[in-house]
């Protein structure tokens, strides 16, 4: 669980990950300003009940940050 704070481009290989998750938003408000949290749920295949596995809360400038990354990623959009 985590605040992020910063982005950056990773190089390298890798895989898409075999396993799939949902994901859970909300938005939180505090005096400085909404946060946007995303929680990633255990995946169908875990053992016990569905419960939160990884938290990231994001602030104004880091959504803005993600919007853009992601319109570089799917210019379609």
């Amino acid at each position: 669980m985590a605040r992020v704070t910063e982005f950056f481009q990773v190089r390298g290989d890798t895989k898409p990950h075999p396993t799939e998750v949902e994901c859970g938003y909300r938005t939180i408000n505090t005096p400085t300003g909404p946060l946007l949290q995303l929680s990633t749920y255990g995946s169908d295949e875990r053992q016990s009940e569905k419960k939160v596995s990884q938290t990231l809360q994001l602030d104004r400038e880091n959504a803005l940050r993600l919007v853009a990354i992601i319109r570089e990623t799917f210019p379609d959009l």
